[in-house]
């Protein structure tokens, strides 16, 4: 079961036509909107390919479905059944498509542009998934069988925390058994180099709340009635430093630090920061960080980001009040060693000791970081996979975004590889998004690689 002559046996007009009918699909997570559709539509073109496949609940008597379904697939070897069992997890929600005035298309058409294809989920995440399903699609068209055993994982929150992913993971840790599994995307840098990451950041995002008056009043009583925004803005002052050192007691308490061999690999790794200024139209990172900083802020540093601030008016021309209620959303990134449950207590006793107690602090959602060593066996196959089709790769011990890898790892006890052909500027998470065609074609070739040079391997 060969694949050298790859060219001639990737199927580029049904790849696009498979992912412009999951674009059309505008399955966001964040609005419960056309999930268990597109969910179905998967299952669908599974089983046109040949892969068993079905849709799991985690309460099959559940008739409201309230959580979207889980996608399962599985194609065993039949010249290999005891050989290395692969799991693809993926996810087929999306974040929604505003603001949409700024989409040069129809954000759920998947409208082709020479080598781009537009919307929603073009790459994050219906382009990979379609990859991972074109490469079985290979194997099971050109020999009848798969040289490895495959399983896949699709699930329809992860734009949303993937809140439930860890309850799917234990109701079924033995159905989704594996040896290894692929993330859910990897990036493609400027070079046309695939980077292949590791591990995820971890995630704690939380929204603070200050009540002033019981209405909106006239601004001339501000001189009596405290504002709600001045004791969010106050509060958030305490937070970070001008540095953007988290002020938070014991915040970095459990953060080990780097080993030397994972210090080379962040040293080693090309990043474009020219090329990246550009993309965003900035002149200078924060501190002014150069070199190796950056790319170690990157992977290694937790973060404190205001994701939204909202009180008062904010439309056309003035109104002069004092807002009742102000409130701001927080992302705190985290690294590994940090429970997001301990870090929620730390900020409640920090806003407690600083004498906000009056402000409400809720907990949106918390996911720990996960990673996957540098040592570990299946690193080798994997850039081995990716340098036979890209080329070269670049190894990074961990992506500055997160996902629910901390539970697959922990769970499924299964080392957790991210590699992709997302390209890094395709405008994920923003109006315009992308993914380009050529890349889609070399990421369905490396999975290709991949499933063969696991079957091919001894470990």
């Amino acid at each position: 079961m060969s694949s050298e002559n790859l060219t001639m046996d990737i199927d580029t007009p049904g790849l696009i036509k498979d992912l412009q009918k999951l674009i059309k699909i505008p399955s966001v997570s964040a609005r419960k909107q056309n999930l268990e559709e597109c969910a179905k539509e998967i299952v669908q073109m599974m089983k046109e390919i040949g892969i068993n496949s079905e849709l799991i609940y985690l309460d099959n008597d559940d008739k409201k479905k309230s959580i979207p379904p889980l996608v399962y697939g599985e194609v065993k070897s039949k010249s290999n059944p005891n050989g290395k069992t692969v799991l693809f997890y993926n996810h087929y929600d999306v974040q929604p498509e505003e603001p949409i005035d700024l989409w040069k298309y129809d954000p759920f058409e998947g409208k082709v542009d020479g080598n781009l294809i537009y919307g929603r989920g073009a790459s994050d995440d219906k382009g990979e998934l379609i990859t991972r399903l074109k490469a079985v699609e290979y194997f099971i068209k050109n020999y009848g069988d798969v040289p490895s055993n495959i399983k896949f994982v699709v699930e329809g929150e992860e734009e949303i925390g993937s809140n439930n992913i860890s309850k799917y993971l234990e109701a079924y840790n033995s159905k989704f058994n594996t040896d290894l599994v692929i993330w859910e995307f990897g990036y493609v840098d400027q070079e046309q180099k695939p980077i292949i990451s590791l591990g995820m950041k971890g995630l704690l995002y939380v929204e603070l709340t200050a009540q002033g008056a019981s209405r909106d009043v006239h601004s001339s009583l501000a001189v009596l009635i405290e504002n709600p925004a001045w004791r969010i803005v106050q509060a958030l002052s305490t937070l970070m430093d001008r540095r953007g050192r988290i002020l938070i007691k014991d915040w970095y308490k459990e953060i080990k630090e780097l080993s030397d061999e994972e210090n080379a690999v962040v040293e080693s790794e090309p990043f474009d920061e020219k090329s990246f200024k550009k993309e965003y139209g900035i002149n200078r990172f924060i501190n002014d960080l150069k070199g190796k900083s950056v790319k170690k802020a990157l992977i290694c540093e937790p973060t404190c980001n205001i994701s939204g601030l909202n009180s008062g008016y904010s439309g056309q021309g003035a109104k002069t009040i004092t807002p009742s209620k102000a409130m701001v959303k927080i992302d705190f990134r985290l690294v590994p060693n940090m429970d997001p449950l301990v870090q929620f207590k730390r900020l409640e006793n920090h806003l407690k000791d600083n004498g906000f107690e009056d402000i409400k602090v809720t907990k949106i959602h918390g996911e720990a970081a996960g990673r996957t060593e540098l040592s570990n066996q299946y690193v080798k196959v994997i850039q081995k996979s990716a340098n036979e089709v890209f080329g070269d790769s670049i190894i990074s011990i961990s992506s500055a975004g997160t996902g629910p890898m901390y539970d697959f790892i922990e769970i499924l006890k299964a080392p957790c590889i991210s590699i992709g052909g997302t390209y890094v500027f395709s405008k994920i998470h923003s109006p315009n998004e992308f993914a380009r065609i050529d890349l889609l074609e070399k990421t369905t070739k490396c999975m290709i690689r991949i499933i063969e040079n696991l079957a091919k391997s001894v470990l």
